[in-house]
């Protein structure tokens, strides 16, 4: 329970669910492994143009504990809270972000939905308009790697609302 303190009303909350399996400890060999490729998969991308790919495919996703983390992080990075909002919604916020976030955001749903089992090649072109080869290469890579965490994290209905920024880096 939590109070307001203006009111001093207690206002109680639903129960926190139980996680389903805590892989990370049962296959601590794979999250070893995924905490390396996080890391490899980040270099050269800028902080929070990265927490903003992965809060938005985390949307994507129904991620709890990934839009937790992300958040947090990218408001430890300095993100307004303003564009993290708007994320969910940011074809029609396109003014709150720049041409190469718009690219790499176009680029995050492409490669997180596959609706049309491939990445569209107008959204491919935006984003090498934007990035150098070495730069997009990493987005894909930070992309994808979102999407696995995603799926353990989903699969496995890991709780949010306890992460620390920085925790994970």
């Amino acid at each position: 329970m939590t109070t307001n303190d203006t009111t001093a009303t207690a206002v109680e909350y639903a129960p926190e669910h139980t996680p389903r399996l805590a892989w990370a400890e049962l296959a601590p060999d794979v999250f070893k492994a995924m905490i390396r490729l996080d890391a490899a998969a980040r270099k050269g991308v800028e902080p929070k143009l990265l927490e903003l790919v992965k809060i938005r495919a985390s949307q994507l996703n129904h991620c709890a504990l990934c839009l937790d983390m992300h958040s947090k992080d990218a408001l430890a990075a300095g993100e307004s809270v303003e564009r993290i909002v708007q994320l969910g919604a940011w074809e029609e916020s396109e003014h709150f972000y720049t041409e190469r976030e718009l690219a790499a955001l176009a680029l995050t749903e492409a490669v997180t939905v596959l609706t049309d089992g491939f990445v569209p090649d107008e959204v491919y072109a935006r984003a090498a308009k934007h990035f150098e080869d070495a730069e997009l290469a990493q987005l894909i890579a930070a992309i994808t790697v979102i999407n696995a965490w995603n799926r353990f994290g989903v699969t496995c209905r890991l709780v949010p609302g306890h992460y620390e920024p920085g925790q994970h880096k």
